[in-house]
């Protein structure tokens, strides 16, 4: 039986953009429940869906939410966000320190809370939401943050396997959504990016690689670092 039928799935960041996706699809996939968690939950016009308030750098809101959540088989870590100068030279403390609880801190602590809730259920799983940048640092503070996130994904993925929980790593690129809306660059939809996601899942995948950039940049990490980053290619040829 596909791992979404029946499941109860909890989503972080599920207002908009790919949030909003991962609700209606693992609904689409034979989800039971799914509880549509954010600061400030939108109402859905859906009875199986949960609005479920949720800050994910709130230590008692994690508590709060795993307490009133005891059902989940499916945890799903895709709130996060980026500060508009994320060099580290040009950050503040405090906009650093805001990067990594929300990117890195939260998904780690939620994972942590709902573990028992998951192992509960017999068949369960996580999923991550990482990103290119989790591979190079073409950005600060968000390109840190998601490579600290990979890296927890990759420990929780052996730390529960025992309980049965399987977890899931999705790298993506350039996405369009309101947080690259900036950019000029090939951008994946978060139809697609949910549906491969979802795909992967079900497969059992550990690391879903979502587009073409995501493979070609890992592809390139057994290789000189200077070949990821033209700018140390090019001191280097100075």
């Amino acid at each position: 039986m596909p791992l979404l039928s029946g499941a109860v799935v909890l989503v972080t960041g599920a207002n908009g953009g790919l949030g909003r996706e991962l609700v209606e699809q693992a609904l689409a996939r034979g989800a039971a429940k799914v509880y549509a968690t954010a600061r400030r939950p939108q109402e859905w016009n859906d009875s199986r869906i949960v609005p479920l308030a949720l800050d994910i750098t709130n230590p008692d809101s994690i508590r709060a939410a795993a307490a009133q959540a005891q059902d989940v088989t499916v945890l799903i870590n895709n709130a996060g966000t980026s500060v508009e100068s994320d060099a580290f030279l040009s950050l503040s403390d405090d906009q650093l320190r805001e990067v990594m609880e929300t990117n890195f801190f939260g998904p780690v602590a939620l994972t942590t809370a709902f573990a028992p809730v998951l192992a509960a259920s017999g068949t369960s799983a996580v999923l991550n939401i990482h990103s290119v940048l989790s591979w190079i640092a073409l950005t600060g503070a968000y390109s840190a943050s998601k490579a600290a996130l990979w890296s927890a994904t990759n420990s929780f993925r052996v730390e529960l396997a025992p309980q049965g929980t399987q977890v899931t790593g999705v790298h993506v690129g350039y996405m369009d959504t309101a947080m690259a809306k900036g950019v000029d660059a090939p951008k994946a939809s978060p139809k697609e990016v949910a549906r491969k996601s979802f795909d992967g899942l079900e497969q059992g995948d550990y690391e879903v690689i979502v587009d073409d950039i995501s493979a070609g940049v890992k592809l390139g990490l057994s290789g000189p670092i200077a070949d990821l980053y033209p700018a140390l290619a090019s001191n280097a040829r100075a």
